[in-house]
């Protein structure tokens, strides 16, 4: 038989890494243009994660300069010098919230750097809104913000990243998972009173970022930036749990165990969670306080521990 007549269909789905060698690709630039919507993919019927088809790929093979430029990120320093202003003044934009983050990592110091889109610098530098930023004295507003300590940098790279895991989410469940990826496992213990749908969300919740391995520090401060650590954020988070857990209970209830057959001995139910005699407001205020005292200070110029005061 010829190597012709046996040669097998090339695959019309492809797994992250194939479709980022076809399009010449790092794996973290790849990652970044499918969290962005950049690239489109389609659940695997053998439930083994997404894929990206091969009509996909065709699409965007001619256009792979312009996916890498769409998706390059700078540190401080870089992204001070696409904005033609030195790097504190940046820092301070940032800390402010003006500009947001899309990524990060640890040096070598566990201090974060934050990683910015430099096609979203160059669209802020082009936005008429931004030439008093830029040129001009800062406001009065905006410093005594800065004076009492406001770093916006944490909350908005996590309102960010929540945006990509819920676009991403598969399923009502899916989504009430990525909800539940920002919240201290205690905040979800007191909106969901159903210990089934507790363990259901549980499992299903969003992992921070792979950075280190388990139990390492660096995976230590992966777990801290990804929790919600302000009042109103935290609140914001807790309703909108409830909600997706509501709608995902219409479309599907949680597992539950099997009903055991008759006179065999039951499982005994769940405990409920237990609840501090401190309002939930406090408790939060109490553990975010202890945080910042058994948490060492690490910050640079271009990084930042995030702030748990």
């Amino acid at each position: 038989m010829s190597a012709t007549a046996i040669a097998r269909p090339r695959p019309l789905h492809h797994t992250f890494g194939r479709a980022a060698r076809e399009l010449g690709l790092r794996r973290g630039e790849f990652d970044l243009a499918v969290r962005l919507g950049r690239i489109r993919t389609v659940p695997d019927e053998g439930g083994g994660g997404r894929r990206v088809t091969r009509a996909e790929i065709e699409r965007l093979r001619d256009r792979a300069d312009e996916l890498r430029e769409s998706v390059r990120v700078v540190g401080t320093t870089e992204a001070a010098a696409l904005l033609d202003i030195p790097s504190g003044r940046f820092t301070r934009f940032a800390k402010l919230g003006l500009v947001t983050p899309v990524n990060w990592y640890p040096n070598r110091y566990r201090a974060v750097v934050w990683l910015y889109l430099a096609a979203e610098l160059r669209q802020f530098a082009a936005d008429d809104k931004s030439a008093l930023l830029l040129t001009g004295r800062t406001s009065g507003e905006l410093r005594d913000r800065l004076r009492t300590g406001v770093d916006q940098r944490a909350r908005n790279w996590r309102g960010r990243h929540c945006g990509f895991l819920l676009r991403a989410a598969d399923g009502s469940w899916e989504r009430a998972g990525a909800l539940a990826g920002f919240l201290d496992p205690d905040e979800i213990d007191d909106v969901l009173a159903d210990p089934h749908e507790r363990a259901h969300v549980k499992a299903l919740r969003a992992t921070p970022p792979a950075h280190g391995a388990p139990g390492s520090p660096s995976a230590q401060l992966a777990e801290e930036l990804m929790t919600a650590d302000e009042p109103d954020e935290i609140d914001w988070l807790r309703n909108d749990l409830a909600r997706a857990v509501a709608e995902a209970r219409a479309v599907r209830p949680a597992p539950r165990p099997a009903p055991q057959p008759h006179g065999a001995a039951t499982r005994p139910a769940l405990p409920a969670p237990a609840r501090a005699e401190q309002p939930r407001r406090l408790r939060g205020l109490l553990r975010l306080y202890y945080r910042a005292l058994n948490s060492p200070s690490c910050t640079t110029d271009t990084s930042s521990r995030p702030s748990r005061s």
